[in-house]
């Protein structure tokens, strides 16, 4: 499965974060939460929907992020 030769197990997603690109495996079931959702409106405005590295591209700080999916376990 092609999904899980790159890394990604199945209801899983990748995320790319912060001024590095920094990459998280996240569960889809995280596209649900309202904060995750402001955090992919905001990805929108700032990327609209190309995303060349493969993954989505989330505009937040490392330390955002972590903070934020901490929060939705």
């Amino acid at each position: 499965m092609a999904s899980a030769i790159a890394g990604v197990p199945k209801g899983h997603l990748a995320v790319y974060v912060g001024e590095n690109h920094k990459r998280f495996v996240i569960p889809i079931s995280y596209l649900s939460y309202p904060l995750f959702k402001d955090l992919l409106d905001w990805a929108e405005e700032e990327f609209g929907f190309s995303h060349p590295m493969g993954g989505l591209t989330i505009p937040c700080s490392e330390d955002y992020f972590i903070s934020l999916t901490s929060s939705l376990h």
